[in-house]
């Protein structure tokens, strides 16, 4: 089933404070909570909902990445079934309505820690996802570039090859949850699962842990890889590298690496979608009698570009093809276009002779001495 938006579920807008956000999520809670609906799978599905909304939204970070990039954006960041934040802020949303001690009860007064099992007890866990952040040169995000980067993450064990066992030893049946990886506490109208402290929610422990890897099966390692940053990439975007993240536990399958790319801005061009920009100035003479200039492009082309007699300040040059490529192999790999904004520059000092000439031009052109205003309209053409 597809995932609804996440204030959607709470029934909120994205100005919502938190305190709205608390309450709409309290008002659910309630109402779907299992303990009132014992044996009703939509109301159970309804309040895990809730709660992976909540998770999301009351947490500054996951919400501003949730607001940027959608599900995306919080994808490994508690967005997929992790409860941690939900039940750490329980006592807040609760408690002034009487239940904050209940949860206090459960967790020591301050939501304790709940570690999320992907896969359930007993099952092979998945690595977390990680995330890199890159900042590239304006130029080689509009061309495409490889960049060398370096980090940290969690590997396979080489000792133990990710099963967190030394020789001779094995797993057996954690004896706290009996193989479940959950422990259910109850008091009064709540009962709420949590992960076994014993086993972290594996469902077994290891009787002769690795003594490298202290049973984990995975080790913290550095280490440096190529990433393909692809021609055209926009500023805030991502490139995922799959299966680079961290290895899962006792031999799970590793997540995926994030790039989040920022650009650098660029001293001469702008950009808009696969549109270039950039300001070029020209004489007096120039835009009055028309010339040919020759442009430095982006990728260090001289091009050269005709100037139409007569031209004024601030005009348009379009020049086809010379923008940012598109990526699209269906259009032929096309590129945007390249805009060019003229700047008559007036000069600030004049020879004699300079000068004698433009009185004897003003004599002969003529010189509105009582100019009308330009309507707005032509200002924006």
């Amino acid at each position: 089933m597809a995932k609804r938006d996440y204030y959607e579920v709470l029934g909120v807008d994205k100005s919502a404070s938190k305190d709205d956000i608390k309450k709409a999520y309290r008002k659910l809670a309630l109402q779907y909570h299992p303990d009132k609906n014992p044996g009703d799978k939509q109301a159970e599905e309804k309040f895990k909902e809730a709660a992976e909304a909540f998770g999301i939204l009351a947490d500054d970070q996951k919400k501003a990445a949730y607001d940027q990039f959608g599900f995306a954006g919080v994808e490994g960041m508690g967005g997929q079934g992790d409860y941690s934040s939900v039940f750490r802020g329980f006592e807040d949303i609760f408690g002034e309505g009487g239940f904050g001690s209940i949860f206090e009860s459960f967790f020591g007064g301050s939501g304790g820690g709940f570690r999320r099992s992907s896969s359930g007890s007993g099952g092979v866990r998945q690595g977390s996802n990680l995330r890199y952040d890159i900042e590239i040169p304006f130029k080689d995000a509009v061309f495409g570039t490889k960049v060398e980067i370096q980090y940290s993450h969690n590997e396979s064990c080489s000792t133990c090859n990710g099963a967190g066992t030394s020789d001779g030893g094995g797993k057996k049946t954690c004896p706290v949850c009996r193989g479940s990886g959950q422990v259910r506490h109850s008091q009064g109208f709540f009962s709420v699962a949590t992960t076994c402290h014993q086993c972290n929610g594996e469902g077994y422990v290891i009787e002769k842990p690795c003594k490298d890897c202290g049973g984990s099966g995975t080790q913290k390692k550095r280490q440096k890889i190529m990433v393909t940053i692809p021609a055209g990439v926009e500023n805030g975007k991502r490139v995922v590298i799959p299966k680079q993240g961290d290895a899962g536990p006792n031999g799970g399958p590793a997540g995926d690496l994030y790039v989040f790319i920022r650009i650098k801005a660029h001293e001469y061009f702008e950009r808009q979608d696969y549109d270039l920009y950039c300001a070029v100035p020209v004489s007096i003479t120039q835009a009055a009698l028309g010339a040919d200039i020759h442009v430095t492009t982006l990728d260090s082309k001289t091009i050269k570009v005709k100037v139409p007699a007569g031209i004024q300040n601030g005009k348009m040059l379009r020049i086809r093809d010379e923008g940012v490529p598109s990526g699209n192999s269906l259009a032929g790999n096309a590129r945007g276009n390249l805009y060019i904004k003229l700047i008559i520059q007036i000069p600030e000092r004049l020879s004699r002779k300079g000068k004698e000439l433009l009185e004897e031009l003003a004599k002969v052109e003529g010189q509105n001495d009582s100019p009308k205003p330009i309507p707005l309209s032509q200002l924006s053409e």
